[in-house]
């Protein structure tokens, strides 16, 4: 059977087996790099937003329990979809955790805040 698919790195048309992917080991290799380089970027991107987030928890929770307006963290470039593990106390309340600092959305007078703890032992 005639191999009529081409490079994905450099377009040039396969030669050999049917099921050929790439024309070299060069192209093989640079398409690999491309591949690792998309997957380091995401992970880079998460590691970028956990320690923007831990930085704002760690700001503005000095007491270890304090309560924020959602809004003002979120200004501050705040994205509570990143976080590292949550707990759930006895209420059934899920505070969503970066490291050892933790939140909890709440609404207090139709305002959306967050409380802000700190991790502690008994939330083993």
């Amino acid at each position: 059977m005639i191999n009529t698919k081409n490079c994905p790195v450099c377009g040039t048309l396969l030669k050999g087996r049917s099921d050929k992917k790439f024309c070299s080991t060069k192209c093989k290799s640079i398409h690999q790099y491309e591949q690792r380089q998309e997957t380091e970027a995401f992970y880079l991107k998460v590691e970028r937003q956990l320690r923007i987030n831990r930085k704002l928890l760690k700001r503005y929770n000095k007491s270890g329990f304090t309560t924020i307006r959602k809004s003002e963290l979120m200004s501050q470039g705040f994205e509570p979809k990143f976080f590292t593990h949550y707990w759930k106390n006895k209420k059934g309340e899920v505070y969503l955790f970066v490291y050892e600092y933790g939140f909890l959305s709440t609404r207090n007078n139709d305002k959306e805040k967050y409380v802000l703890v700190t991790w502690q032992d008994y939330m083993n």
